[in-house]
């Protein structure tokens, strides 16, 4: 059976971040996920996972300024030294936080560079945080992002993910596989996710077209829950999901399938 974890940077906003722990065990949630927990002592955090029986299942490596519209820095090659010393930061905290995975974000495409050099520095870097993390027993991750919510996004369909997997070589790179980013990009989602299963170690999810809560769009899940029951998926999925009016008032979708 699927596990869900609910992601903290869009669930729960009523209330104060370190608060949302709390409110996501209250609502049933065993696992929690977020954009980043930089703001916040790793420590500090680690208490509210623990008093609130909590696992961690997830967050990003620093993705550069993202207020002001930054999405990543892996494929960017005048950052690189940056992406390498936030791969850093981030196991530091994945260390205290008990996290086993991270997800380097690709970033959007730097004006004036050529894709050659994009491509080799992105996988250059995959290959290192791979390899850093690796180290530290933990899990690099990449995910797939729909260019109509991220115009540029460097990193967008699930056969251009396999092939730089194949070229880093690296046993400790995985797929994070969005659904909601999925089903723009490509649809096809079932026969998609049955043959990427050894290669995906963390799912997302929201509906389409307005990345609610599941049953508010498009996509079939009861169906695509079944289906990855039936695959033998045993990772987390993560509801990062805008809720149509509260967090708990639109959780029907996730009591519905126990």
């Amino acid at each position: 059976m699927v596990q869900f974890a609910a992601n903290l940077s869009m669930m729960f906003n009523e209330v104060d971040f370190l608060d949302r722990f709390a409110a996501a065990s209250q609502a049933g949630f065993k696992g929690v996920e977020y954009l980043f927990p930089y703001d916040f002592g790793a420590d500090e955090i680690a208490e509210k996972l623990k008093s609130n029986a909590l696992k961690q299942v997830l967050f990003n490596t620093p993705a550069g300024d993202w207020d002001a519209g930054e999405r990543g820095l892996a494929c960017n090659p005048a950052r690189i030294d940056e992406f390498r010393d936030g791969v850093a930061k981030a196991i530091e905290y994945a260390k205290i936080l008990d996290c086993y995975q991270l997800h380097c974000m690709a970033g959007l495409t730097p004006d004036g560079v050529g894709q050659s050099e994009l491509h080799k520095t992105y996988v250059d870097n995959l290959r290192f945080a791979s390899a850093e993390m690796a180290s530290a027993g933990i899990r690099c991750l990449m995910e797939m992002i729909n260019t109509r919510d991220i115009p540029g996004f460097y990193l967008n369909r699930s056969a251009q993910a396999e092939e730089i997997m194949e070229e880093v070589g690296s046993d400790n790179l995985y797929i994070q596989y969005d659904i909601y980013h999925m089903q723009i990009m490509e649809g096809d989602l079932a026969p998609t996710m049955e043959r990427l299963l050894p290669k995906i170690a963390h799912m997302q999810l929201a509906d389409t077209p307005g990345r609610n809560e599941p049953g508010t769009g498009e996509i079939n899940y009861p169906f695509l829950f079944a289906h990855l029951d039936q695959i033998g998926y045993e990772g987390w999925i993560g509801c990062e999901y805008k809720p149509a009016s509260t967090t708990l008032e639109g959780l029907g979708w996730m009591k519905a399938v126990g």
